[in-house]
């Protein structure tokens, strides 16, 4: 089957949890199907870039080989005649684009209806469960692509069911027409070597670390865990540093952290957004990683630190409930008071720790990207009356 896939959301900045998603779908989906008849081809597309900006931003994701088409539009306008007057269809925006089997769109940049089944991603319904934590345009888009995503789609993926149950609940989405198709996590085995090499190339130290990853945006609720962190400084006994690792996002997430971060010295560290390989070095050198989200759709960095033996302290809103299960510690994300005392007692704890890292190993082992590709290539077997 011919699938078109549009990966535009590797070039936005930053690409966050989505672009991963479609690196993914664009680097396993052509590998070799089950023999099923469901083998893939990818027709990836992008907006209209210049073309060194394309392979700078495909070259971060480890996919240099690939060529997406690009469409004569630059996002902005094509999203918004997409939301707007449903048009054009891909096959008018490029001849590569037309006959295909199927179109999937791994985010609510939903294309028009192309006389071919559409598939796509909905990956939570945040912009209307926090709309004071996204701008105006994008709450605007995220509204629109959930009702062109109803209209169009005749299936819509979400990761998990706490993110369907909350997209059909907001959404004119329904429950009949979402299939769960969970995310996965790298499985890679990392050596000291890497670790050290990363610590030293970030200004890291050779201090013990907990650790933060995400986009910085107010839903992530890093104020919370930056003030907590002030309590482990305090205990005396705890050398560790706080490393923050990720890209600016929107609205004044800068502005709120930092007056708390300041109060750290140079007991925090923010390392901007990082390379994937180093990414990994630092789970697996940290101690825990700390993650008070006021809201997610999937939660990919607990399962990648668990991924990495690194004990998890996470918020207790249900869908990283649903992610972490049984393998990682959970606490209301607004309560400052219990993030610093948990923050203490696990970092005194090795035992504790070890067991939560143990525990999440074998849960991230539930989760593979190739699994992900198995059941995205079903949904698509359902779609096309296989």
């Amino acid at each position: 089957m011919r699938v078109a896939l549009n990966v535009e959301q590797l070039l936005q900045r930053p690409p966050g949890g989505i672009g991963r998603y479609a690196a993914e779908l664009a680097r396993l989906l052509p590998q070799s199907g089950s023999g099923d008849g469901d083998d893939v081809e990818v027709v990836p597309f992008v907006a209209r870039h210049r073309r060194r900006t394309i392979e700078a931003a495909l070259g971060g994701f480890g996919l240099s080989e690939l060529d997406p088409v690009r469409l004569s539009l630059p996002r902005p306008l094509l999203y918004d005649t997409w939301n707007l007057l449903g048009a054009p269809p891909l096959g008018l925006l490029h001849r590569s684009l037309r006959g295909i089997d199927l179109v999937h769109a791994p985010s609510l940049a939903v294309p028009p209806s192309s006389g071919v089944p559409l598939i796509v991603t909905a990956h939570d319904a945040a912009t209307l469960v926090f709309p004071e934590t996204y701008t105006r345009r994008g709450r605007w888009f995220h509204e629109r692509g959930s009702i062109a995503a109803a209209k169009r789609a005749d299936i819509v993926i979400a990761p998990t069911l706490a993110a369907a149950d909350e997209i059909t609940s907001r959404t004119p989405i329904p429950m009949e027409k979402i299939r769960i198709v969970p995310h996965g996590v790298a499985q890679m085995t990392v050596g000291h070597g890497l670790v050290a090499a990363t610590r030293a190339a970030l200004d890291v130290g050779d201090d013990p670390y907990v650790l933060w990853v995400g986009t910085l945006e107010p839903r992530k609720n890093l104020p919370v865990l930056i003030e907590a962190f002030g309590a482990v400084v305090r205990a005396g006994d705890l050398p560790h540093r706080l490393v923050i690792v990720g890209s600016a996002g929107w609205l004044d997430t800068a502005d709120a952290i930092r007056e708390p971060a300041r109060g750290l010295g140079d007991r925090i560290c923010f390392t901007g957004p990082i390379r994937a390989d180093r990414l990994v070095a630092l789970y697996r050198g940290a101690d825990l990683l700390a993650f008070p989200s006021l809201h997610e759709g999937f939660g990919l960095p607990v399962l990648e630190a668990m991924a990495q033996e690194t004990a998890v302290l996470s918020s207790d809103i249900p869908v990283l409930q649903e992610v972490g299960g049984d393998a990682a510690r959970y606490l209301p994300p607004t309560d400052v008071i219990a993030w610093g005392d948990a923050l203490v007692e696990l970092l005194r704890d090795d035992a504790e720790r070890g067991r939560l890292a143990s525990a999440g190993r074998a849960r991230a082992d539930d989760f593979t990207w190739e699994r992900c590709i198995e059941r995205t290539r079903a949904v698509y077997r359902e779609v096309l009356g296989n």
